[in-house]
């Protein structure tokens, strides 16, 4: 039985889209609300506004992609479902950043990992930074609310082989592990959730949210760069969009002017930051794109004589926070343990060397696991922290500065990811770095990452959570918005998104974006009066 595409059968009974670069004339479109952005922060809201009867228009600057366009190709989804085509770096090109852009934006192409905001976390914030209203007990309602909604529960099927490795190795040494709860309803189980659902089983917001918005009567508005806010005082008048070219690359298309009652940006702890600048918003304090965090993560290989075949089943099951806590919460630099897929494009980069090196690696893939630590960023003062600027074409980047604090937690988690590999069986261990080759013991592991040199471009960095940028807190000395997501200086601006967050997490973000924006987007209903 074919899985139906829900945007094609939605536009076909009247959905009101617009595609930026297909416009014939430059176009003003009228709303109560535009959401910019339209992944977990923007979907989620849209879907609470519209449904309280205000107007709704999402701006997206991706394509529009359906589970009809989900080929589980990675040649065809990275360059279409990506920011910058899978190709968005920190500034100085050491660490990779994963971030979606299409309809459903990173909740489209994320591995369904779904965390509460851990309890420390939103105790440091309430009592480092400000924030109020953010406590365990305030936000579990909300939790529930879109746990329910996006079907989030542990995930009830055995790990597959890449995963259990983190099982099995945290079980034999005695360390924490939990199974993965992820926001999926059917799924099937196949493992390619970074290139898009072809099957409608993740609960993105390209299944969920974003279609009862449209059957709300909400618009959306895909193909189109938000380029600035239009400002007169302390409100902001207009939203100025440009369509972008066929490919999504550059701005090429008609103008599009949105006037609102209300502007949310959306976009996520690069592009909110960036948009923000664009638009010179006031920003006295020079709070704008400060303070932007990563979960900087390396990463540690490992073969074995079983068949790992990490590119199939549920990406991310298993999890360890063994070592999230261990010295509180601003001690050491601390991390989250997972697991990453490996699909062949993405793995080929990951392994590393050229030639004959890479596809000797390569050819072992089957058999290879691949073991990722999450760093806990932002909650001490050594930690390391970027900065949103612009480039020469207003296009934004992050300036991310990794600091000896930062290299001391890069280099701990390499010792126990290999410890928990040869602890399940390994028969060789490789700490992903320029200079490191597979060894065959612990004892040898210990050895070669206690003489890597942790530098940039040697030690192979990434990132799939980009928070911060424009804090949240009560203090505008501090924070951009308030507790409440209201921009400090513009009354009629809110923001709801990953870039709210004082520091990071500490886990996967998108269900604490879900629950905060819950949270704020019924807040601002009651101001606007629906």
């Amino acid at each position: 039985m074919p899985v139906p595409d829900l945007f094609a059968d939605g536009i076909a009974r009247g959905w009101k889209t617009h595609d930026g670069s297909r416009l014939e004339n430059d176009l003003t479109l009228e709303t109560d609300v535009v959401i910019v952005g339209s992944g977990a922060g923007g979907g989620t809201s849209a879907e609470i506004l519209s449904a309280a009867g205000l107007k709704v228009l999402i701006v997206e600057e991706g394509p529009l992609k359906t589970s009809t366009d989900f080929r589980m190709q990675e040649s065809e989804a990275y360059p279409a479902l990506y920011q910058e085509g899978i190709g968005r770096m920190s500034k100085d090109g050491a660490v990779t950043i994963l971030q979606g852009r299409a309809v459903g934006g990173t909740t489209l192409i994320n591995w369904t990992s779904s965390f509460r905001t851990p309890e420390p976390t939103l105790e440091h914030w309430a009592r480092e930074h400000g924030v109020r209203g953010l406590s365990a007990s305030e936000m579990a309602p909300w939790f529930e609310r879109m746990e329910q909604r996006l079907g989030v529960q542990p995930w009830a099927m055995p790990p597959n082989a890449n995963n259990d490795v983190l099982r099995a190795g945290c079980e034999k040494l005695g360390y924490h592990w939990a199974v993965i709860p992820r926001n999926v309803k059917g799924c099937w189980n196949l493992g390619y959730c970074g290139m898009g659902c072809p099957v409608n089983a993740k609960q993105s917001m390209l299944v969920t949210t974003l279609p009862a918005t449209l059957e709300q009567g909400g618009e959306l508005l895909y193909m189109a760069r938000a380029q600035r806010l239009l400002i007169d005082g302390e409100r902001v008048v207009g939203l100025e969009c440009q369509g972008m070219d066929a490919r999504c690359v550059e701005p090429r298309g008609r103008r599009v002017l949105i006037k609102a009652r209300h502007y949310l940006l959306a976009c996520g702890g690069i592009n909110t930051p960036g948009l923000l600048m664009r638009s010179a918003a006031p920003d006295p304090y020079q709070r704008t794109g400060k303070r932007t965090f990563l979960h900087l993560v390396n990463f540690s290989a490992a073969q074995f004589e079983q068949v790992i075949n990490p590119f199939y089943g549920a990406p991310q099951s298993v999890y360890s926070d063994h070592f999230q806590w261990q010295d509180g919460v601003s001690g050491r630099m601390s991390y989250k343990l997972e697991v990453p897929p490996l699909h062949p494009a993405l793995a080929s980069t990951l392994l590393g060397r050229f030639g004959v090196d890479n596809a000797l690696r390569m050819e072992q893939l089957p058999h290879t696991n691949m073991m990722l630590a999450l760093m806990r960023d932002g909650f001490h003062p050594n930690s390391a922290e970027g900065t949103v600027e612009l480039r020469g074409d207003d296009t934004p980047v992050l300036d991310y500065r990794i600091t000896d604090y930062t290299w001391d937690g890069l280099r701990r988690a390499f010792h126990h990811m290999a410890e928990i590999q040869f602890a399940a069986g390994a028969k060789a261990v490789l700490p992903l770095h320029a200079d490191a080759g597979y060894v065959s013991s612990l004892g040898e592991a210990r050895t070669l990452i206690d003489g890597l040199r942790l530098e940039k471009y040697r030690t192979r960095l990434g990132c799939a959570h980009v928070m911060g940028g424009c804090a949240m807190g009560e203090d505008p000395r501090q924070a951009v918005v308030d507790s409440l997501g209201r921009h400090h200086q513009l009354e009629n601006l809110s923001i709801h998104d990953g870039s709210l967050f004082p520091t990071s997490i500490g886990a996967n973000p998108q269900l604490s974006i879900y629950a905060l924006t819950a949270k704020l987007s019924a807040a601002l209903v009651e101001r606007l009066g629906a």
